[in-house]
């Protein structure tokens, strides 16, 4: 039997889960990289310092660790960033500068870069139906970020707890901020079970189905979903 490292990526099949879960080297921080996105998980040492740089394209960053980064521009000037663990904030594209851990300690981040522009137009025809599942279970889910190009949904789930049927209207991103182990049923009621581990992350697809949490743990992701 694979083990988690040895398995490159895994496909749930459109009847249940539809995403597809990235693994890749240990030390590769690009985890997934298709035409809408591209996602990493980087490892920010103690007091790492980056060379100076550029982001062309908007992103998403989800903070898996709390902590503290400078960021210096080319002229010299320097803001501070501080964040919580699990805290997801919006970082549109930016010019030069130099990103600074502070923090005292390492600090993993999933950055997700945009690969299409903002387009308002796009985004005012992409609607959500009746079962779009941030109104079908708020309980569960909830907006916790949107705009014209994406929208970030946090999932949460007691033990034993089972969500009810939605629609997943975009494609979309999935940050496991806990360890996951949850079971997924398509309307036509075919189940799997997916599992990862805490500060990974999966690529899904528009689909239909309910989830439950099997394990006898709080589970909880950031969905990062591309309109």
């Amino acid at each position: 039997m694979k083990t988690d490292q040895q398995i490159n990526w895994v496909v749930f099949t459109a009847a249940t889960l539809c995403f597809c879960v990235s693994v890749g080297a240990a030390d590769d921080p690009v985890k997934i990289d298709n035409d809408e996105a591209k996602v990493l998980v980087v490892n920010s040492a103690a007091d790492a310092k980056s060379q100076m740089h550029e982001h062309k394209m908007n992103r998403v960053m989800i903070y898996l660790d709390p902590g503290k980064m400078t960021l210096t521009s080319a002229a010299g000037h320097v803001d501070t960033l501080n964040f919580k663990a699990g805290e997801v904030l919006w970082s549109p594209a930016a010019g030069m500068h130099v990103s600074h851990n502070v923090s005292g300690h390492p600090v993993r981040i999933v950055e997700i870069e945009l690969k299409s522009k903002s387009d308002p137009a796009k985004s005012a025809a992409a609607k959500t139906g009746p079962q779009d599942w941030a109104k079908v279970d708020p309980q569960r889910y909830k907006v916790e970020l949107e705009n014209d190009q994406i929208r970030v949904v946090r999932a949460h789930w007691n033990p034993g707890d089972k969500g009810l049927m939605h629609e997943h209207p975009y494609n979309y991103v999935v940050a496991f901020l806990t360890d996951c182990k949850l079971q997924v049923t398509n309307p036509q009621g075919e189940s799997t079970t997916a599992t990862m581990r805490a500060g990974g992350v999966a690529w899904g697809i528009a689909s239909k189905h309910t989830e439950e949490n099997v394990s006898d743990k709080p589970l909880e992701v950031v969905v990062v979903e591309f309109k």
